[in-house]
């Protein structure tokens, strides 16, 4: 992708460690991953990683909708949350594969190369904030109010409980994640639009949609499962939410 000349001298002004992650950002600078086998290989693994990405991006959207006014939207919020755990699990696995495969001399990966210093080093940082996040959201559903609102000790002027700890990790999340998503929204694009005007491109394509409605599936079992899974939360949240 040809980017404007005054971008591009821009991009090259930039520290070394920075250029890279700002030239794959805008679309400058593309990965050729290496086609082959049952799969696809690393082009099969990054059209899987990527439309993961725009579902996982799809539903925190509709997760932070539901943050507008969290009383009636209470059973919103923590369905949708028990739905992103399934595809969250597998775009880290996906990355986890490519990353595994890639400082494990695999040739093909080899020769697609690694991603920036910057995107890799945020990388490990955006998997333990968002494991974090839905880690402690799942403990208040499975605590419940009460139990959820007591205190765990202070931090500096803070009374700390699981409440505080999932609001904490929200925030350390957001700031990865914001990052993450403007380093990889684009070329993530760009590769589900490849694969929908050319679905047969890269082999492996019934593989990587049984993946995706599978995980769908499982998204919906958790949403089902957790919801009911303390009824304080859905009945009797706009109560405690007013009183605090």
């Amino acid at each position: 992708m040809s980017v404007p000349a005054g971008l591009s001298r821009w991009i090259g002004s930039l520290p070394p460690w920075l250029s890279g992650s700002v030239s794959v950002a805008v679309g400058a600078e593309e990965r050729n991953d290496p086609v082959l086998g049952r799969t696809g290989g690393p082009a099969g693994n990054a059209r899987l990683t990527a439309w993961t990405g725009i579902v996982l991006l799809v539903l925190f959207a509709a997760e932070g909708a539901t943050l507008i006014d969290l009383g009636p939207l209470i059973s919103w919020h923590i369905a949708v949350g028990a739905a992103l755990i399934p595809p969250t699990l597998l775009k880290v696995i996906s990355t986890g594969w490519r990353m595994v495969s890639y400082y494990a001399a695999s040739r093909p990966y080899r020769a697609a190369g690694p991603p920036p210093l910057l995107l890799r080093t945020l990388g490990p940082l955006v998997v333990l904030s968002t494991g974090a996040l839905l880690t402690t959201g799942v403990l208040l559903i499975l605590l419940g109010q009460t139990r959820s609102r007591s205190s765990l000790g202070s931090f500096g002027p803070f009374q700390v409980d699981w409440i505080w700890l999932h609001q904490a990790s929200f925030v350390v999340w957001l700031v990865f994640m914001t990052l993450h998503v403007l380093g990889r929204l684009l070329p993530g694009l760009r590769i589900v639009g490849q694969a929908v005007g050319r679905p047969s491109g890269v082999p492996g394509l019934a593989m990587r949609l049984v993946t995706l409605v599978a995980v769908a599936a499982l998204g919906a079992g958790c949403a089902v499962l957790l919801i009911d899974a303390d009824s304080t939360w859905t009945h009797g949240f706009g109560h405690h939410h007013h009183h605090h």
